[in-house]
């Protein structure tokens, strides 16, 4: 019984190893394994997108299951390879990712709450999983500020308009589909208004002010990352500043002598 146990246990390490290589390895099956999941995910999040559109037809319910159980089993795999499994339930990110997995273990119960899916891009793009992977040479730097920024902002109007088209269609005649709900969401986000749909009632007008508010901070965010002139990370031996000009030779923070690696 003990040998049984024992032999197990031996069996569980060895599944938790492998994962963990494949997972956070940079081996070339690594990189590959992890390219395929990434492929996976970007196709999962264009058919979040074209739910609305496509949620009557008889595939839909086939493939909403068939991406539940790839979520399940990457779950649990990551939860497996996780070095420390306290931290790895503590982040943010796994929870969102836990939510979208409820909308699609409950279609039916769940229904207005499908916009939550496409929260599914942005906890890909936050992600290290992500930078290790498809954006090793831009890991840490400008392009992965500005990836994510423009992937917040995208987020944003994805999940605005699913909200909308979730809570609005069939209730109110200005947003008789998904492209005027993606239209009416623009328009606020924006600010240009022009009139022609406009949300009625109290939380209606609040829901506007939310998405100017929250929609224009990321629009704002995104033009600061294309405009502002590019850094480096590069940690200063004496204060830790981290960001430098590319041809920084001392810190502006203690003045100390930068040797900070390029390829010139």
């Amino acid at each position: 019984m003990a040998q049984a146990d024992r032999e197990e246990r031996d069996k569980g390490w060895r599944l938790r190893a492998r994962l963990r290589a494949l997972y956070h390895g940079d081996s070339p099956v690594a990189v590959k394994f992890r390219l395929g999941i990434i492929v996976l995910d970007l196709a999962i999040v264009a058919f979040f997108v074209a739910a609305p559109i496509i949620r009557e037809t008889r595939a839909f319910y086939a493939i909403d299951y068939a991406i539940a159980v790839f979520l399940v089993l990457d779950l649990g795999a990551r939860f497996l390879a996780a070095p420390d499994l306290k931290s790895w339930l503590r982040r943010p990110l796994v929870w969102v990712d836990l939510a979208v997995l409820a909308t699609l273990l409950f279609p039916v119960w769940l229904a207005n709450f499908g916009f939550l899916r496409v929260l599914r891009l942005w906890t890909l793009i936050e992600s290290d999983f992500f930078w290790r992977t498809v954006g090793r040479r831009y890991d840490n730097t400008r392009w992965e500020e500005l990836g994510k920024a423009g992937v917040r902002l995208l987020t944003f109007i994805f999940v605005i308009t699913g909200f909308v088209y979730a809570t609005f269609i069939g209730r109110y005649e200005g947003i008789g589909g998904w492209v005027d709900a993606l239209y009416w969401t623009v328009t606020s986000l924006t600010t240009t208004g022009y009139g022609d749909i406009s949300l009625p009632g109290t939380w209606g007008r609040l829901l506007s002010i939310g998405v100017m508010l929250v929609g224009v901070s990321l629009f704002i965010r995104l033009m600061q990352v294309l405009v502002r002139p590019p850094k480096v990370r590069h940690a200063c031996p004496r204060c830790a500043l981290l960001l430098h000009d590319p041809d920084a030779v001392h810190c502006k923070a203690c003045g100390q002598v930068l040797c900070i690696p390029n390829e010139e």
